[in-house]
């Protein structure tokens, strides 16, 4: 029998270790010269924009997506790649549990790049970054609820029971929020309440009360 059997053999039989957090390859950081007329070539193709806007320390965000994918790219000035997790403590504290040299979490205020998350726990606002051993650089974005047009929202999916549970446990205490305004009453139709928030955190829509 071959090494290359024993190797894949070996990786079959493993058995795989619980997953702390998903980390989802969602963008690609493509460098460019022009930003105005990378956009057009992309948006030519057929690709969705999904954003275009001036960032709090002045520089712009272009995001497109291609058609039917569920991964996009930033027009920037360098490479780099960025991984959505929905805790970003978790994900960070699981890569330093596989040896992994990552920064604190930060980020960007009114006087830019600032040590710790974001204090508003804003969706897409708190950040870490690592590099690879070949300085590839990667970007932890926490994102818990999209923006609209991030994704179709005439789909909800979840690729795992850890992204399943964060979801019902951000659903449970904003449940938890709306029992509160409603006088304290036990709802009965939790279910359906928990149904219309997640589908709605998922696909940016505005979220119930």
């Amino acid at each position: 029998m071959s090494s290359a059997t024993l190797v894949r053999n070996e990786a079959a039989t493993e058995t795989p270790k619980a997953r702390g957090v998903d980390m989802k390859l969602e963008v690609a950081v493509i460098p460019v010269s022009d930003v105005d007329r990378a956009k057009r070539f992309y948006l030519d193709l057929g690709w969705r924009l999904d954003a275009d806007f001036i960032r709090s320390n002045g520089s712009r965000a272009v995001q497109l997506t291609p058609p039917g994918s569920p991964s996009s790219i930033h027009l920037g000035d360098k490479p780099g790649l960025f991984l959505i997790v929905s805790d970003l403590e978790t994900a960070r504290s699981e890569l330093i549990e596989h040896g992994v040299d990552v920064s604190e979490a930060f980020h960007f205020g009114k006087e830019g790049r600032t040590s710790g998350p974001d204090p508003e726990q804003r969706s897409y606002a708190s950040l870490a970054s690592f590099s690879d051993p070949d300085g590839n650089s990667w970007l932890l974005q926490e994102i818990t609820a999209r923006l609209p047009g991030r994704v179709d929202g005439n789909e909800t999916t979840f690729t795992s029971s850890t992204e399943l549970a964060a979801a019902l446990r951000r659903a449970s205490i904003a449940h938890g929020e709306h029992e509160k305004r409603t006088g304290g009453q036990r709802d009965e139709n939790w279910p359906d309440w928990y149904a219309t928030y997640m589908v709605a955190e998922q696909a940016g829509k505005e979220l119930p009360l």
